[in-house]
């Protein structure tokens, strides 16, 4: 099989799809791999690492999308890469159709079989190319939180770890999944006052034993949010639904009741997000203002720490790709179902039922 790697062309991505070592073992089994040129560069790998690990580096993105049997990306294909697409052709990559009504009509025009990172199953039930990221981007929503509830961010000049004398800042985190957990802990760790929210009372028991004494759980309701949005300094949005739109838990009229120059990080942007006012946002230009509310909602959080965030998706991607590429996509789903739940599209036909939902299209499952 050709595999093809091109260059990440969304605003401020800087990951990379494959490492030279998934260079090196791709073809070392026979297969060929074209990297386009500088596709790693934002990840601190050389063209020349490819080239000495077996990889090709081609000049362009047309030669990549012409000839690969298999593309590997990182993000959801950009407008411009839409006609480059062609039916038979394999697209790994994170999507997030739900977010996009017109990325999904835009993917299956093309004909093209999207084998999504996000829906992809492990052998527990769990999403195991999502959880890297996801860690990522929980990290970085404290990191972030904590520069723009800067006053000079427009924030409210607040502290997270206070000082003594004066109290910490006040977190509430919507879900306590991956995002929601990582976002605890870097909270924790900055010493202030943590608030879990989430609907799976066994989930809250779990991260109730596993945290520090500042952090503490509830149950999410419509009154415990409520109650919790008007005392946060910083409100992160983590909650998903596997490939569906994550659900509205925070609406316009909401931001009223929250301090002026509170800041909402929501990471459920990415799946349309779990505030009503959010939009999608850059990194070269992060946030927009609500009712005196600071909103970040950049959808790639984690390609500002390129390096960290490469390494980490690759080692988790990686063994998917070679399989799919050694095996073939049908046997490859035969004898691991967690692959054939990745394939959101194929030739053509929509095969997610939650994005088919959220757009009220037609669909069918895919069977391999």
């Amino acid at each position: 099989m050709i595999v093809g790697v091109p260059r990440e062309i969304k605003q401020d991505e800087y990951r990379v799809a494959l490492l030279p070592v998934g260079a090196e073992e791709l073809t070392r089994v026979g297969h060929r791999v074209l990297v386009e040129r500088g596709a790693g560069l934002g990840s601190g790998i050389p063209d020349e690492l490819y080239v000495e690990n077996g990889a090709e580096i081609v000049d362009s993105a047309d030669t990549i999308f012409a000839e690969a049997d298999m593309v590997i990306k990182v993000k959801e294909p950009q407008p411009s890469e839409w006609p480059k697409l062609r039916p038979g052709q394999l697209l790994f990559t994170y999507f997030h159709f739900a977010a996009d009504e017109s990325l999904t009509k835009g993917v299956l025009d093309t004909g093209v079989t999207a084998i999504a990172y996000e829906t992809l199953r492990g052998r527990k039930g769990d999403l195991p190319c999502l959880t890297p990221m996801s860690e990522v981007a929980g990290r970085m929503s404290i990191q972030q939180g904590a520069k723009f509830l800067e006053r000079p961010q427009e924030g409210r000049g607040i502290l997270l770890g206070g000082v003594p004398g004066v109290p910490p800042a006040h977190i509430a985190i919507l879900g306590g999944g991956v995002v929601g957990k990582n976002a605890a802990q870097i909270a924790a760790g900055f010493q202030a006052d943590v608030v879990i929210l989430d609907v799976n009372v066994d989930r809250l028991r779990y991260l109730e034993d596993i945290m520090p004494a500042n952090v503490n759980t509830m149950y999410s309701d419509r009154h415990n949010i409520r109650e919790q949005i008007m005392l946060a300094d910083l409100l992160i949005g983590a909650v998903l639904i596997e490939g569906a739109r994550a659900p509205v838990l925070v609406s316009l009229d909401d931001l009223k009741q929250m301090k002026p120059g509170a800041v909402i990080i929501d990471v459920a942007v990415d799946q349309g997000g779990c505030v009503e006012s959010v939009r999608p946002t850059t990194h070269s230009d992060p946030t927009f203002i609500v009712e005196d509310i600071v909103h970040y909602c950049v959808t790639n959080m984690p390609g500002a720490v390129g390096r960290t965030s490469t390494y980490a998706l690759c080692n988790v991607t990686f063994p998917y790709a070679l399989r799919i590429a050694t095996e073939g996509l049908a046997a490859a789903s035969q004898l691991d179902p967690g692959i054939a739940h990745a394939v959101n599209m194929i030739d053509g036909r929509l095969t997610n039922e939650a994005v088919a939902k959220t757009f009220e299209m037609p669909w069918e499952p895919y069977t391999g």
